[in-house]
């Protein structure tokens, strides 16, 4: 399991690029990291009581006091950090548009790719940075070869995104969209696995699950059902829209062929971010969404064209913040109840 520590460590690992930051961002850094080490030695359940450590973090947010927020699973609201930081690079962006865009900025996305890479624990050439998880998804859907007949198969309970995608190519192409129902909730988890091999035919080829169901909070066993699909050649692509950052996880924990998720919801990075990964021997058979060279054709990037340079640019320091506060959301929601995420 990730600590405190561990997120503390990651986030200095981008202190390479702080020569790019004002006093402001620094400062408010600095006074994150100074408060998540005051309660580095407690428990989740020690921290969640802390009232000191959570004015602290309280005042790193700008949300409004006069509403209570409840939903953070659509988009959640960014670090004050988060949004200098994006402010900053945006008035960078505008100092000499083109170079500064292309020669300073968009070089940087490698070093956000490592840093993504390493979160999920794969390989960096496996990452593309998308706007979020439906468009990484969309990447997924739309960019894989069926033939009429071929099935897909899913839960009802699937984001109304992907399956409004699966259903028109369903219309399109003669795909077959099979839809299973999985209990709510479960008496074990064993039940969704079986409700997944139940539904398998001879002509199913790709699995579609969700790592958290948006509108249940339900947690699947993702690494049995993909152990499950490998074993009869079907592909797995995982939705991780809602479990990206929220709790800890490494795509060997999963086992799938693909993964795409949004990173403004759960690791408070800006608007407009999102992670899609492909398992590197099949990248050469994705279309991008986006026409792409034929050199590139194994090149994870093809798919990384329909996300704009500002939002891949704002992520050089931004990426420090995410992790700090990430550790911070990360403890005290092991302490509390939690509640069904929408969006």
């Amino acid at each position: 399991m990730r600590t405190r520590r561990d997120f503390l460590s990651l986030a200095g690992k981008g202190l390479g690029l702080a020569t790019l930051s004002s006093a402001t961002v620094a400062s408010l850094l600095k006074t994150v990291q100074a408060a998540t080490q005051t309660v580095a030695h407690l428990t989740p359940e020690q921290t969640a009581m802390d009232e000191d450590y959570w004015a602290v973090i309280q005042n790193s947010f700008t949300v409004t006091r006069g509403i209570i927020n409840l939903n953070n699973g659509g988009v959640s609201p960014s670090p004050r950090i988060v949004t200098e930081a994006l402010v900053r690079y945006t008035w960078q962006q505008e100092d000499a548009t083109a170079y500064t865009m292309w020669q300073i900025l968009e070089p940087q996305s490698e070093t956000i790719r490592t840093g993504l890479a390493e979160l999920f624990g794969c390989d960096r050439e496996e990452i593309a940075i998308t706007r979020n998880a439906s468009e990484s998804l969309e990447i997924l859907l739309m960019g894989m070869d069926f033939k009429s007949g071929d099935e897909i198969l899913t839960t009802t309970q699937d984001y109304p995104r992907m399956l409004t995608t699966l259903r028109q190519r369903e219309k399109r192409e003669g795909l077959k969209l099979k839809l299973i129902q999985i209990p709510i909730p479960p008496k074990n988890l064993n039940e969704i696995t079986a409700a997944f091999e139940k539904g398998i035919s001879d002509r199913t080829r790709l699995i579609l699950m969700a790592h958290q169901v948006n509108i249940t909070g339900q947690i699947t066993p993702v690494k049995a059902v993909c152990d499950m699909a490998r074993a009869k050649g079907i592909e797995t692509i995982v939705d991780g829209a809602h479990s990206f950052a929220q709790f800890d996880f490494k795509q060997k924990d999963l086992g799938c062929d693909y993964f795409g998720t949004s990173l403004h919801k759960w690791l408070y990075a800006p608007k407009g971010t999102g992670l899609l990964y492909v398992k590197r021997d099949k990248i050469e058979k994705i279309w991008p969404l986006m026409a792409a060279e034929s050199k590139q054709a194994t090149d994870i990037r093809k798919s990384k064209r329909s996300a704009p340079t500002l939002r891949r640019s704002d992520w050089p320091l931004v990426k420090r913040s995410c992790f700090t506060m990430g550790s911070a959301a990360n403890a005290k929601k092991r302490a509390c109840v939690t509640y069904p995420v929408t969006g």
